[in-house]
């Protein structure tokens, strides 16, 4: 008789353990989409609610337009970021190529190192997002880290300032304005009432200011450089 195949291993919230280990058991569980590695503890995702769907799907929307209309940027979705000994899962990212100046590089399948800026939803994970998570993202050099708490419909925007994080205000006409990436701007009253044409007409806004346009050619100017 052939031997029995062995069950593969779980993942357990709470686990400890290598990323090298994380990486083999989370290989052998294709029904799992959702697991993370932070500081050497594994977290493995609750359901997720409408709620936090239709705003991670906001987040996608606004982060995705802006990185079409700028060359030398890439997003990302729900990508396993290799960062550290840690192996994140972030809702949304954009992250600077590296031929462009930008620190993440793809390593085989996933991406590697601190992606300049990281966006999250809050509900269930909120304890998990503003805690490990927000640490690790500081100390690995993420520039810019934003949270939307759905309960408390509260935005948090962090700049990295001499390595610690820094919750930046909106500006006097009510807007939050990226500092890493000109033209990124956000409404977050817009923004709570799921209002996504205001959004995105803010953002065309932003794509259409100076600071934009002399952003991409500042990446085009690098990436000549590396070529």
């Amino acid at each position: 008789m052939g031997q029995a195949l062995r069950a593969p291993e779980p993942l357990i919230t709470g686990m400890r353990m290598d990323r090298d280990e994380f990486m083999r058991r989370w290989e052998l569980l294709p029904e799992l989409k959702n697991a993370e590695l932070i500081e050497g503890t594994v977290f493995v995702a609750s359901p997720v609610s409408a709620d936090h769907g239709a705003y991670d799907f906001a987040l996608h929307t606004w982060l995705g337009a802006y990185e079409s209309a700028t060359p030398g940027v890439q997003g990302g979705a729900n990508a396993t970021v290799h960062m550290r000994d840690s192996s994140p899962q972030p809702d949304s990212f954009l992250a600077i190529l590296p031929e462009c100046g930008g620190s993440a590089r793809l390593q085989d399948e996933y991406f590697a190192g601190a992606p300049e800026l990281i966006a999250e939803v809050s509900a269930s994970s909120y304890s998990h997002d503003h805690g490990p998570k927000a640490a690790l993202y500081q100390v690995s050099g993420v520039l810019e880290y934003i949270t939307a708490d759905t309960h408390s419909k509260r935005l948090i925007w962090r700049v990295l300032t001499r390595g610690s994080y820094r919750e930046i205000q909106p500006d006097p006409d009510g807007v939050l304005r990226s500092r890493t990436f000109p033209g990124l701007w956000l409404d977050p009253r817009a923004f709570w009432k799921r209002d996504k044409a205001a959004v995105m007409s803010l953002l065309r806004r932003g794509l259409r200011s100076p600071e934009h346009k002399a952003f991409v050619a500042k990446l085009a100017r690098r990436k000549s450089r590396t070529a």
